[in-house]
């Protein structure tokens, strides 16, 4: 091994030692934890960040003059100036703190689409979709009057592009898909959906959540009309999420909720409502885990000299070469483009059960549809075993899975 390539190798030892709950026995055995597509665990400079923040800055944050409202204001938007180099925004009155994809997409939902959309115009959203980029889109179409169409997909988990262009259409005025998909880690061509979705007049909202923590995510290359992502998907603290939209958009849109902080002037008249993107953070915002977030966001940053991505590429293609020796477990999703997400089903084994006998000993997997029904409805299932691998998994908790798959099927018969 050349000296170049040792530099680049990620020290996962290293990495592991920065986060307290990997270090703990459950039933007995080291926890192995395979569920970070549903939420990451948190660096110690995470914990340490909230901690301090309650310990010494608690305050509302952009209408005190106090020392302390001071230094959290400060905090809070530093935040904002990291995740707009985060996703390579234009500039940061383009980020706007949610509390997570879900809440990022009913915004655009409501606001955009309360004010944009007419009876008959078009929503398309993919087969892939989470339910948080299903249900928000059902809800404005049905108050709207307008009509949601599906992209299929493939027999491997890739979206059907041939049928893409051909549902476009000029009464089409919204797109919205994952980036990379929760259930089945399927990695969508992004650039080209938007792409062909603009040329038929189409904005284009992309969720995020399931990519933001395994790729590269650049919204001025991507060209997208609005992105979101979630802290907790991305090693950070739960409750804080992030849309970006255009700043054209989002001058154009009208306010999602009313109260302080997105108000410029109130009388018993009237109100005007501030710029954005303080015009969509009504009330007072969970400061400290937007503070918190920052440093999950700069652990990511600490890492990008490193190749994590071929780590958890690794530990995927060498999960699904081990486990595809066993003729009982099928694999659920197998696009040769993903993220390192992985659905299964065990032969004669409900996924619930696996899901038991997985954490009996010290594996935690996710089992059940993953909030995307209609995506296992599209493969007739009613769920699958779901692994998801982390920067800071390892080859040998990758073994242990399968041993442990292997154990099932010898268990039962």
């Amino acid at each position: 091994m050349t000296e170049a390539v040792a530099q680049n190798r990620l020290d996962v030892a290293a990495v592991r030692a920065q986060f307290p709950a990997l270090h703990q026995l459950v039933n007995g055995r080291p926890l192995v934890y395979l569920d970070n597509a549903a939420t990451t665990q948190k660096p110690a400079s995470v914990l340490r960040a909230l901690t301090a923040y309650y310990e010494q800055d608690n305050a509302n944050i952009h209408r005190g003059i106090h020392t302390l409202a001071e230094r959290a204001t400060r905090s809070f938007e530093a935040t904002r100036l990291t995740v707009r180099d985060f996703l390579n925004a234009p500039s940061e009155t383009e980020i706007i703190f949610t509390r997570g994809v879900t809440e990022s997409i009913n915004l655009v939902a409501s606001s955009w689409g309360r004010s944009q959309l007419q009876p008959g115009d078009e929503i398309l959203i993919s087969g892939l979709e989470h339910h948080s980029n299903i249900v928000p889109w059902q809800l404005i179409a049905s108050e709207k009057g307008a009509v949601i169409k599906v992209i299929p997909v493939l027999n491997d988990g890739s979206l059907d592009m041939a049928s893409y262009e051909t549902l476009l259409s000029p009464r089409t005025r919204m797109v919205a898909f994952n980036h990379a998909s929760n259930a089945l880690g399927t990695i969508n061509p992004a650039k080209a959906l938007i792409d062909l979705a603009h040329r038929a007049g189409a904005l284009v909202l992309v969720d995020g959540a399931q990519a933001a923590s395994h790729l590269k995510v650049d919204v001025q290359d991507l060209g997208c009309d609005f992105y979101c992502i979630s802290s907790h998907k991305l090693y950070g603290p739960t409750g804080v999420g992030v849309l970006f939209g255009k700043r054209h958009l989002l001058d154009q849109m009208p306010p999602y909720q009313g109260g302080g902080e997105m108000i410029r002037e109130v009388s018993f008249n009237g109100t005007t409502f501030n710029d954005p993107p303080y015009k969509f953070e009504a009330g007072t915002p969970n400061i400290a885990d937007v503070v918190a977030f920052k440093e999950a966001l700069d652990f990511l940053k600490n890492l990008s000299d490193f190749n994590f991505r071929s780590h958890e590429q690794n530990l995927l293609d060498t999960f699904c070469r081990e486990v595809s020796a066993n003729k009982r477990v099928r694999l659920v999703g197998t696009s040769a483009d993903k993220v390192s997400v992985q659905s299964f089903v065990i032969d004669r084994v409900h996924h619930f059960d696996a899901g038991q006998m997985l954490d009996a000993r010290g594996i935690a997997v996710r089992t059940g549809h993953h909030c995307a029904q209609p995506l296992m409805d599209r493969f007739e299932l009613e769920g699958t075993i779901r692994a998801s691998f982390a920067v800071y998994n390892t080859v040998e908790e990758v073994h242990e899975l399968v041993q442990g798959i292997n154990w099932i099927t010898k268990f039962v018969p």
